[in-house]
């Protein structure tokens, strides 16, 4: 059996942007039975870092093997699952690329806007350094928008790359700048299947039931 961790609580801000989130939806999408550990923010097992080496989560074991980051996880599933990568090797490279880019272009600059809306709104350093931020993001965004530009998905069906940048996307949550970008219809697409609505209601039901 799979097991993969999360957190029994977080702010309710963040609830459905945690990162297991990822990894539930690419187990949904995959079809692939698995367990959540819960454990506590502030107070990790002791031993956890030997797994995961920050004491973030997630984290995932499958029959011995361990693996940590969400990006490598849902790879990692991808590689055993049809439903989330392509089989022709071109189309699975041209699909890992944008897998990438998700988490290394699109990523940083959506996840600093957010920790600036979500927790530094009302500072004064957060005010001035907002309008650079968003300038990024933007510019990022028109890239992806054009990229898409005439296809439902990145690379031929919903992969696990739409599956990362939609979760991405998603940090945006406290602005228009994805609507404004075109995007919209994109990332309902993601969000409207069903294994990502699944993977959204048992993230939020096990904040729900550790309350």
């Amino acid at each position: 059996m799979i097991t993969l961790t999360a957190y029994s609580w977080v702010p309710p801000i963040v609830r459905g942007l945690v990162r297991d989130l990822r990894v539930r939806w690419a187990l949904e999408e995959a079809g692939l039975p698995y367990r959540v550990e819960l454990i506590d923010l502030q107070n990790k097992p002791d031993d956890y870092r030997d797994w995961q080496p920050w004491s973030q989560v997630p984290a995932y074991e499958e029959d011995g093997l361990r693996l940590f980051e969400s990006g490598a996880i849902v790879l990692h599933i991808a590689e055993k699952s049809p439903a989330l990568a392509p089989q022709d090797p071109a189309a699975k490279a041209r699909m890992t690329c944008w897998l990438f880019a998700a988490l290394n272009s699109v990523e940083p600059p959506m996840q600093e806007l957010a920790l600036l809306d979500f927790m530094h709104a009302d500072k004064e350093w957060a005010k001035v350094r907002r309008p650079m931020i968003v300038e990024f993001v933007q510019r990022r965004l028109k890239g992806l928008a054009d990229a898409l530009a005439g296809r439902e998905f990145l690379e031929g069906g919903f992969s696990a790359a739409d599956l990362v940048m939609a979760s991405v996307l998603r940090m945006a949550k406290l602005t228009n700048l994805v609507a404004e970008a075109g995007l919209a219809d994109y990332l309902g697409r993601c969000e409207g299947r069903p294994a990502f609505q699944k993977a959204l209601a048992g993230q939020l039901a096990d904040f729900k039931d550790a309350a």
